[in-house]
This record gives C-alpha cells, sequence and structure tokens, in this order.
C-alpha cells in the first residue's frame, strides 16, 4: 500500500509518498480502507518532532480519518468487515495517511450520513470543542459563552454545538469573519479588543479560548465570577483565575467511541456546517504540511487527504 511516511523529524520535505506492508490489526484494533483524512496542526507537531508523546521513527502520519473497515484483529470488536467508520487511529495520532490504516475500535464510531470527506474533517476538533463546551466548562441553555477564535476549526464547531444546544453564543474574529460567524449560530459577533467588547465585562459564564497568549488573558475580564475559561491551546495563568474568581483550565482531547457518537448524531440530526478548505490527492500531503507551516496559503477550513482519488 501507498503511504506518507517521515524516516526524520523536520520540515514537509521529510514527507516521502511510498510503498509499505499492509499491517495486520491486533485484538482492539480493525485494519480501515482509509477513504479520507483529515490534516490537522497536530500532524505537523508529529512531523517536526514537537509532539507531547514518544515517537518513533519512522512512522505514518495522520490522526483523523474515515473509511471502511476491512478486518477486525478479534471476532468480538464493535466494527465487523464493511462497516463504515470515522475517528481517530490510535492515541499516538499517527497512521491515517495511508490507503489502509490500523485505528483503535475504543478511538472509532460509526460514520454519520455525510460523505467520507466531510466525516475526516470532524473528528479532533469536533470532539474538542464538544469537550471543551460540556464536559469542562458544563455549558448548559441560557448561559452566555464566548468562543475565542470562532473562525478557526475548533471554534467554528463551538459556535455550532454551544448554538444548538440554547447557549447565546458571542463570536470572539476579526472583522472580516464576522459574516461567517453569525452563519454559524453566532448571536454576536465582535473582536476582542475592541471598544465594543468592553460591555461584556464581567457577563460571560464560560469563555472557549483556541488562540492563547496575550488574547487569553484578556478573557478573565469578560467571565463573571465563578466563571469557566477553557482552552485547547495553553495553560490558563494560575493567578489570574484566583484574582478574578474564575475556574480556569487546559484540555488535551480525549477521542473516545462516546463523543464520537454524539458527534454524529449532530452531524445526522442538525444543520451543521462542515468546512472543508481544500481537498487534495493522499499523495498530496507535503503539499498539505506546507499549507500547515505558512509556505502556503492556508484556506479557512480542513484540509481533506482523498485516498480514493489518483495520488
Amino acid at each position: 500500500m501507498k503511504a506518507n511516511r517521515i524516516h526524520a523529524f523536520g520540515g514537509p520535505e521529510v514527507i516521502l509518498f511510498e510503498d509499505v506492508p499492509r499491517p495486520t490489526p491486533a485484538a482492539g484494533e480493525v485494519l480501515v480502507r482509509v477513504h479520507a483524512a483529515g490534516v490537522g496542526p497536530w500532524d505537523a507537531w508529529v512531523r517536526a518532532g514537537r509532539s507531547a508523546i514518544p515517537q518513533p521513527l519512522p512512522l505514518t502520519l495522520g490522526a483523523d480519518l474515515a473509511g471502511t473497515v476491512v478486518t477486525a484483529g478479534s471476532s468480538d470488536s464493535p466494527f465487523s468487515a464493511g462497516a463504515e467508520v470515522f475517528g481517530v487511529t490510535n492515541p499516538r495520532f499517527t497512521g491515517a495517511y495511508a490507503q489502509y490504516a490500523l485505528a483503535s475500535t475504543q478511538m472509532l464510531a460509526h460514520k454519520p450520513r455525510r460523505d467520507f470527506l466531510e466525516s475526516a474533517a470532524v473528528p479532533v476538533v469536533a470532539v474538542t470543542a464538544r469537550q471543551m463546551l460540556f464536559r469542562e466548562a458544563r455549558v448548559r441553555a441560557g448561559d452566555r459563552v464566548l468562543v475565542q477564535g470562532a473562525a478557526g476549526n475548533v471554534g467554528a464547531h463551538a459556535v455550532q454545538f454551544a448554538h444548538m444546544a440554547g447557549a447565546h453564543v458571542i463570536a470572539s474574529v476579526v472583522p472580516r469573519d464576522k459574516d461567517e460567524a453569525l452563519r454559524l449560530g453566532a448571536d454576536e459577533a465582535i473582536s476582542i479588543p475592541s471598544e465594543e467588547a468592553q460591555g461584556l465585562w464581567g457577563t460571560l459564564d464560560a469563555a472557549i479560548d483556541t488562540v492563547g497568549g496575550d488574547t487569553q488573558r484578556k478573557l478573565f475580564e469578560y467571565l463573571r465570577k465563578g466563571g469557566t475559561l477553557v482552552s485547547s491551546v495553553s495553560e490558563p495563568d494560575t493567578r489570574l483565575s484566583q484574582q478574578y474568581g474564575i475556574e480556569a483550565r487546559f484540555i488535551l482531547v480525549d477521542v473516545n467511541t462516546e463523543d464520537l457518537k454524539a458527534v454524529a448524531d449532530f452531524l445526522d440530526a442538525q444543520a451543521f456546517v462542515v468546512r472543508i478548505g481544500q481537498v487534495l490527492p493522499l499523495g498530496d500531503a507535503r503539499r498539505a504540511h506546507e499549507m500547515l507551516d505558512g509556505l502556503r496559503p492556508l484556506p479557512p477550513g480542513k484540509v481533506v487527504l482523498d485516498a480514493m482519488s489518483g495520488s
């Protein structure tokens, strides 16, 4: 089979599209015929050697995938041959940029009634957004929720999930993205910092941060005492958390079957927007990573590799 491999850590130039043996699933795994693989910044961290998890070389890049189960590693597998699935390959977030991939059954669910490209675009970002909102911030109907970075992939999902849960959603975006945020379901679209945003000081129940840095630190003054700040980017400042009386925490996503099922249900039952920025053939992973590294323009939305097209 063909796979996008690296034998050394580095820039996009280390990615090689090469022939490798088709793997065999062990117990707790299935072999998936990959139809599509999502491309995310975590893939670039793995490629560059910046992953928080030790990554033995050589390796096949990629975590997000959607495809069809070929064979299961054990007779009691929850997914039989022919099942259409989506999710993540394994806790190391590797192996998906290939024609076939091994995937842990605990990190898969049955694919929603979307095409394979859309299904491969959502696992990590949608589960991250869902866990930030409902597991960490405990958002409920009527809550006032600000999403910082609402034009990004995690942020766009957070806006939609919060809106569907009945929250009052304030999207913080640059001015050119305000219309897009409102289209996704935000009740208000503002820029932070700005004069218009000052009226929100001390009024928010929750803030979802996908940006970090100085922007994250500014969010504390917008939350009411007892509110919650959740970041998917960096650990919030403990001193500021105590000063403002805010619960503040950093999240590492835990992609699992239960959350993926909930995401699939949302996609099946709601008019949920999945934004795909560009679709590339499987063999163009190096080009996709040049986009991640700013060497080529990165379109808004998710970049997806089509493993069924010509490479």
